[in-house]
């Protein structure tokens, strides 16, 4: 079980539940983007033979990031600007891949995920954050 959550053509997230299993190896993301997310699933036995991976030059213009949930439960929030057009419930085991769009996390439950997302990053020069009144009441010291 996957979905993709898109707003007037755009390809915003994807969402992999943990109730997903299917045979072999299957991607959810198109080969040009710049962060792949597949699952893969295989028999007792099989092996993925031994490789590398070559030094290809890539162009990149935005941060994806991938949310692997381990424990509790999250609602991550899409937005468009300033607005919120939709949000999902992500509990242990679901996996999200985040577009580069705008979105905010609050935690449910305590909560641990790991979060994977293309490097070098700069938390001062590669993140803006909206001006809502939620981020005004998160960031101010108390």
């Amino acid at each position: 079980m996957f979905e993709k959550i898109e707003r007037d053509g755009q390809l915003m997230a994807i969402i992999v539940y943990s109730q997903y299993s299917k045979e072999g190896i299957h991607f959810f993301t198109d080969k040009e983007n710049p962060q792949q997310l597949g699952f893969m699933k295989h028999k007792k036995g099989k092996r993925i033979e031994a490789h590398y991976h070559n030094k290809v030059a890539r162009r990149i213009d935005t941060t994806m990031e991938a949310l692997f949930i381990r424990k509790g439960k999250m609602k991550v929030d899409f937005y468009i600007d300033t607005e919120c057009f939709d949000n999902r419930i992500l509990s242990c085991g679901d996996v999200i891949l985040l577009y580069g769009y705008g979105h905010g996390i609050e935690m449910i439950e305590d909560t641990e995920f790991y979060e994977i997302k293309q490097g070098p990053y700069d938390q001062e020069s590669d993140k803006t954050l909206l001006k809502l009144e939620y981020n005004k009441r998160q960031d101010s010291p108390s």
